[in-house]
């Protein structure tokens, strides 16, 4: 027997509990406060719409569908960005984020200039990242990013560590909401990640799981990102919409490669193509549609925004919450990296 994933085994084995006071601490999925799954309404309304226009279920393209992939890439780069409006950006949905990344890295390892190139993860990362490069065929390197003292960015380690390692390397890069840590660079240090990624020729792969979702704010989370796009094309970004739609279960994501030009994306569009066919074929259509639907209706696309906005606020909440009531049992601790 392979031992249980130290993620999700957390959650199998909170199904399997029969205490009626359980609390499940693993997955970072948003709950109600009765501890329940939270349907966005906008989603609920797209369903509805979806039934209303009588879609059929027949496959989509290799690369998804295109409504879905144009407006995720749209919210990453943000839709009046020179990447947006010149076409330079390649697209294949993809099975969430996890599945971007297993496309991304499987294009990488064939196409990156750089054939001996590592990829750079923080030290700590979303464990999964080491597992699917390594599918992928990749050497695996740490950067220093948390320090366990202060409980906050190691930012000097990090800096360090990406100007000695040697060019031209794969660096992943988390564009808010930092898993597992919740640490996040701030404006003027992404300013100076830059600057090394640039001098060293690093390609900046982004793993954007929680825009909106973070802040509240979809233009505040995606800072990162579009810094980066304004000042180089070498810029990959993994998308998911588990936590910001609600769409854990239904595996929509979206894999985002910046190029030189339109007729370069062009191109890459027909490599990602080559990649993810022999893998999934194609992809679900249901949950792509969805965000499309939304995001085609001003109307669901503000209430959208206000469930990113009452997620967001509720989860702060929480988190003070928390710290109240650890110092009001006594706890002497500091634990404000829990709200900063």
């Amino acid at each position: 027997m392979a031992p249980a994933d130290p993620i999700l085994g957390v959650s199998a084995a909170f199904k399997e509990d029969s205490n009626p006071n359980k609390q499940l601490l693993g997955v970072g999925a948003f709950r109600t406060n009765e501890g329940k799954p939270y349907i966005l309404p906008c989603v609920t309304r797209a369903e509805e719409i979806i039934l209303e226009r009588n879609m059929d279920h027949e496959y989509s393209t290799i690369d998804g569908v295109l409504g879905f992939r144009q407006k995720a890439s749209a919210i990453a780069f943000g839709a009046d960005s020179d990447a947006i409006q010149s076409k330079r950006v390649a697209t294949c949905q993809s099975l969430s984020g996890t599945g971007a990344l297993r496309l991304g890295f499987e294009f990488l390892k064939g196409w990156f200039p750089n054939q001996n190139a590592k990829i750079w993860v923080s030290d700590p990362t979303w464990p999964t990242h080491n597992g699917i490069a390594a599918k992928a065929g990749f050497e695996v390197a740490k950067y220093r990013y948390f320090d366990q003292a202060t409980k906050g960015l190691n930012f000097d380690g990090l800096i360090e560590d990406l100007s000695n390692c040697e060019d031209e390397q794969i660096v992943i890069l988390h564009s808010c909401a930092h898993n597992p840590t919740g640490q996040d660079p701030s404006q003027d240090q992404w300013k100076q990640i830059l600057d090394v990624c640039n001098k060293k020729g690093h390609l900046a792969c982004f793993d954007s799981a929680y825009q909106g979702f973070a802040s509240g704010n979809l233009d505040t989370d995606a800072y990162s990102i579009r810094l980066f796009a304004e000042n180089t094309d070498r810029v990959v970004v993994f998308q998911s919409f588990a936590k910001n739609f609600g769409l854990y279960g239904e595996r929509t994501g979206n894999l985002n490669v910046l190029c030189s030009s339109p007729e370069e994306a062009v191109i890459i569009n027909s490599r990602l193509k080559t990649f993810a066919r022999p893998m999934w074929s194609n992809p679900p259509i249901h949950g792509a549609r969805i965000v499309d639907v939304v995001l085609s209706d001003p109307v669901l696309t503000q209430m959208w925004y206000d469930d990113l906005t009452m997620m967001s606020s509720r989860m702060l909440a929480m988190r003070s919450g928390l710290i109240e009531n650890l110092t009001a049992t006594g706890s002497k601790v500091d634990w404000s990296h829990i709200t900063n």
